[in-house]
């Protein structure tokens, strides 16, 4: 049987397991998946060496980025993103070949397009990490325009402070790019002049368990629009079994 699983800290809250455990049910499938918790990324090779039926794996936070330097290679979007969110293994012999590939994009589009239409609104990625690049890459590819906010100052980077009403009135999608709202944040929110919010803003989170999370109950309050990250799950989960199944 062919083995598959997620890699991350924490890994609780994820859905992936579900997700494919009722896609092997519903599809026939003989294959099995599971969480891995990794205290760090220096445990991949001793998951690696102690599940060898391990044909791929997904990769969530905060490893999208450390995990790079576990890859034999990177596919073309994953090395632009510099983030990895899915792992192929692939076994000959004692030569192990890991492949890091970046799904977040393909997942992150097909949950947002819908809900733009034609219109190309300005945004606000709150966060810096593996998945705000992700983000990133998918809203240059569309041509719209962006600004990161960090906790800390850097090149290009807004930081929460900088945040003012005129920001946020320009600013028609904002994104929540970062882990508050799940695992050990469930009641953290990030910190945003939510007054300044208007209908005319889309808030989408990322996290998508739970469900509502504190970044989107406090948009709602003030009409706002607003969207999880299940769709984008979904979307990913699919690309990420096209890639493990897909002949090199």
């Amino acid at each position: 049987m062919d083995h598959y699983g997620l890699i991350g800290n924490p890994v609780s809250q994820s859905l992936s397991e579900k997700y494919f455990t009722d896609k092997f049910m519903l599809e026939d499938i003989d294959a099995h998946f599971e969480r891995f918790l990794l205290k760090d990324i220096h445990g991949l090779p001793k998951l690696l060496d102690a599940y060898p039926q391990l044909k791929g794996l997904s990769v969530t936070s905060p490893f999208k980025t450390e995990v790079i330097a576990h890859c034999t290679e990177l596919d073309e979007t994953a090395s632009k993103v510099r983030a990895v969110n899915t792992l192929k293994i692939l076994r000959e012999g004692n030569k192990l070949t890991i492949k890091g590939y970046n799904t977040d994009v393909d997942g992150f589009s097909a949950a947002l397009l819908p809900l733009l239409g034609k219109k190309k609104p300005d945004a606000l990625i709150l966060g810096s990490g593996g998945a705000a690049r992700a983000v990133a890459f998918a809203l240059n590819r569309f041509g719209m325009n962006y600004r990161v906010v960090s906790r800390k100052p850097g090149k290009s980077k807004l930081t929460y402070a900088d945040l003012s009403s005129r920001i946020i009135s320009h600013h028609k999608l904002i994104i929540n790019a970062t882990p508050l709202g799940m695992g050990r944040h469930p009641d953290a929110f990030p910190d945003i002049p939510y007054r300044q919010l208007s209908p005319d803003h889309l808030l989408f989170d990322l996290i998508y368990n739970p469900p509502e999370t504190p970044f989107l109950l406090k948009g709602k309050q003030y009409k706002v629009k607003t969207e999880n990250g299940l769709v984008m799950l979904q979307a990913q989960a699919e690309r990420a079994w096209e890639i493990w199944n897909c002949k090199d």
